[in-house]
Parts: C-alpha cells; structure tokens; sequence
C-alpha cells in the first residue's frame, strides 16, 4: 500500500471522527426522545460561526473558540428545548419534524441576515502547519479536531454507561413514568440531553471550522451526513455512530482519491442505501 493511500486513510479516520462526534448528538436525542432533530445541521453551523466571531474579535484559535462555540450551543440547545421540543413531543411526528424543520430555517437565515451568503475561512495556520511522521503528512487542524472529537465521543459513551447521569437518562429513554416514580425528573433528563447533543455539535462545528468552509447553507450537507451516520450506525447507538462516522469518512476520502472528489457523496450514499437494503438497523441498532 503506497504511502499516499495510507495518508488518504488516516485523513479520512480523522474526518470521520468529527462526523462521528456531531452524529453522536443525534443519536443521543432520537435514543431518548424518538425526536429527529431537523435542525441539528444547523446548530454545527452555528458552534462554526461562533469559532468565527471568536476568532475575528478576539484572535483567539481553537482553544478559545471549541470550549465557547460548546457552552453557547449547550444553552441553544436547553434553551430550544424548554421552548420548543418539550411542547411538540406532545403532539404527532409531523409537528415534530414541522417543528425542528422550522427551526433550522430560523437558524439559517437568521446567520443569513447577520453574517452574508459570503463564503468565510479560518486561517490556514490558526492551529499550526503540518506534521510529517513515518512519510505521513498531516494538517494540524485536522490532527486537532480528529483527536478531539474521537476523545470526547468516547467520553460520552462513558457518560452514558458509567455514571449516575447515564442511568438516569437511560432510565428516561426507557420508561418515563418508571423513572418518575424512582425520582428522576424526565423534563430534566431530557434538556440535560439536549443540551450535551447541541454542546457537542457546537464543538465539532469550532473544529470543522478549522478547516472546512463557513456559510450559512453549510448545514444542509452536515446535517445529511449525520443522518447517514446515525442511520448508518443505528438510531440511539453512540459507538454505533462512532463506527458508522468513521467508515464513512474513509469511504469518502478513498472514493474522493481513486474516482474523484465529484462522486464521492454518490459512493457514500449507494454503499450506505446497499447496507441498509440488508441490514436496516445498522450496525449496532436493534429490531
């Protein structure tokens, strides 16, 4: 295997672990809720802005701008779901889907009004230049958010299996009247949820930011690869999420590399829908 095959491997495991980390969310939300957030697109858009105005005020990088553009979209999401999520759990799917749908138009154009349609780009050299190892040739940007994310996404899951939090939150997942009488809180449960998907989506957003492209619109395709990677993985499976993320952004680099960067995203996708066409839980979700 050429040295330039396994730089294009080792570039796609670190993009996928940011798709991981903001998918992650996702999953984290349908598992307790059964609610498909619309709008969670959106808010890594938001966590990429925020990295932005960070930067262009301040000129801080990403040590500043992640643990920020994480506490603003933890509080976006606590604060959409005491406005919003906990009215239309009540009603049908489709207010569901109506709703979050609506918000991530809220989101998006209200960036629209205050920033521009202009493309915008962090400096290439805001985290450092590239590191060289073993002939491998690596972007620090990258090498920052891949590692962070594939950190944090694995403290999640600790989060949800080894601590009194989890269990409570799982507890919620599974019966909310059972967890009730227990003394758990649901309402709080869930908006503790909301707000560690909308924080963790706020943090891959400031380190995608770091060398992705920023524009209002850019939710859209963050938002379709975290579908894929849930789906992928299997709705309410954090590990599931992280394998399924990092597969994808392997099979996105590879595609990119041998076929052409064009018809990566029709790769993805055939391959995923293929996947499915067998097994439509994914990976690790159950019947």
């Amino acid at each position: 295997m050429s040295f330039v095959l396994v730089q294009v491997i080792v570039g796609g495991l670190l993009l996928g672990a940011v798709y991981a980390l903001f998918s992650s969310g996702l999953t984290l939300v349908w598992g307790m809720m059964n609610i498909v957030n619309f709008a969670h697109g959106d808010f890594v858009m938001l966590g990429m802005y925020v990295a932005y105005v960070v930067y262009t005020l301040m000129g801080g990088g990403p040590l500043l701008g992640a643990p920020l553009a994480t506490l603003v979209l933890a509080t976006v999401g606590v604060v959409v779901y005491f406005a919003l999520i906990r009215d239309i759990m009540k009603g049908p799917m489709l207010a569901q889907i109506l709703g979050t749908f609506g918000l991530a138009l809220l989101l998006r154009y209200s960036v629209f009004w205050w920033f521009g349609a202009n493309f915008l780009s962090m400096p290439p050299n805001i985290v450092g230049g590239t590191y060289a190892f073993a002939g491998l040739r690596i972007e620090a940007s990258r090498l920052l958010a891949g590692v962070v994310a594939l950190l944090v996404t694995f403290g999640l899951h600790l989060l949800l299996t080894r601590t009194s939090l989890g269990s409570k939150m799982l507890a919620v997942a599974e019966d909310q009247t059972a967890a009730q009488l227990m003394g758990i809180r649901p309402d709080t449960m869930q908006a503790i949820a909301w707000g560690i998907a909308a924080g963790a989506t706020g943090l891959a957003g400031a380190l995608i930011a770091n060398f992705f492209y920023i524009v209002p619109t850019v939710g859209e395709t963050l938002g379709i690869v975290a579908f894929v990677t849930v789906s992928l993985g299997g709705f309410g499976s954090v590990p599931g999420a992280l394998v399924a993320g990092l597969l994808i952004g392997v099979i996105e680099s590879l595609s990119g590399y041998l076929i052409g960067a064009v018809y990566k995203d029709i790769v993805v996708y055939v391959l995923f829908l293929l996947f499915l066409w067998f097994r439509p839980q994914g990976l690790m979700g159950k019947m």
